[in-house]
């Protein structure tokens, strides 16, 4: 009885946590102001409220960064900040509009710049993993700043070629407003969320083509190559590991041609083909970005001994 108790305890525990993870904001973008002798870089700088800014100073001699106005403003340094050589200072913004920063003892407009806050989106968004290979799922997950439960959210994609983005789910905010959604995406996509009038910052989730190499025969191997649109025509190159080197070098090119294997949408280019490479090392298979142009990133086999 004992044991079942601890058991609910923990899987309560568990819940609980995983929950609150989901609840959480997106964590806050921090952009770098870099101060050198010649003045600021960037000088002008747009963030979200709760962002952040972080001046550095990379000059050999000491600046001030004097903000006009200060309320809405929380710096890990005093204000106004002084900032030796070498030294940094993170500033968080809490309100939005726009923030003039200036080094008063400089007279130059280089020294003077401005931080415009924008207000942070009804409803959040993050992808995980931001890469994957096709086939495999992508958690969307974010959050209300209203932390209301029970919201209707639209999930927008976007994948690369179509001219602008489609709803594909609805999904409804549990416990702070958090939701998820699973799904996978054919090739690089742009997903954001829709709540009422208000829309999430746009993630690009970027896919990589699955590819799978073998070996039928000695000195004799196979590539398949899956994706949401056809290779054919295109090269792989087939690679094998040098080890005195600590690199990959090319074999040889292998051309893809079309198969009829695939099940729509998913389409299947696939090669056979001859090398004279002795037996024992590993190799692999790669698409170039070149070879797989803009709505996939470099592809790359599993590993196998020749």
């Amino acid at each position: 009885m004992r044991k079942l108790i601890l058991l609910l305890v923990a899987v309560s525990s568990l819940v609980a946590a995983t929950a609150a993870e989901l609840a959480r904001p997106a964590a806050s973008a921090t952009t770098t102001v870099t101060i050198t002798h010649t003045g600021y870089k960037p000088k002008s700088v747009s963030v979200s409220v709760g962002d952040s800014v972080a001046f550095t100073n990379s000059d050999t001699v000491a600046h001030t960064v004097r903000f006009k106005p200060t309320t809405g403003i929380s710096c890990t340094r005093p204000l106004p900040l002084v900032l030796p050589p070498g030294q940094s200072a993170t500033c968080t913004f809490r309100s939005a509009g726009s923030f003039n920063f200036s080094d008063p003892v400089v007279k130059s407009k280089a020294f003077r710049g401005t931080v415009v806050v924008g207000a942070a989106p009804a409803v959040s968004l993050s992808a995980t993993p931001k890469v994957v290979v096709y086939g495999r799922s992508v958690t969307l997950s974010g959050a209300l700043a209203s932390q209301q439960t029970g919201q209707s959210l639209q999930v927008l994609a976007q994948p690369c070629g179509q001219a602008s983005a489609t709803k594909v789910a609805t999904v409804t905010t549990t416990t702070g407003g958090a939701y998820s959604f699973q799904t996978k995406p054919l090739k690089t996509t742009t997903y954001t969320v829709k709540f009422k009038s208000s829309t999430s910052s746009a993630v690009t989730v970027n896919v990589r083509p699955r590819m799978r190499l073998g070996k039928v025969a000695p000195h004799r191997y196979s590539l398949r190559v899956f994706a949401a649109q056809s290779f054919a025509g295109h090269y792989a190159t087939f690679q094998r590991y040098r080890p005195a080197l600590r690199r990959w070098v090319s074999v040889k090119r292998v051309l893809l041609r079309a198969n009829s294997t695939g099940v729509a949408p998913t389409v299947v280019t696939a090669a056979r083909f001859r090398s004279s490479l002795r037996a024992g090392l590993r190799v692999r298979a790669v698409l170039s970005r070149t070879q797989v142009g803009t709505c996939y990133l470099a592809g790359r086999s599993n590993t196998i001994r020749s």
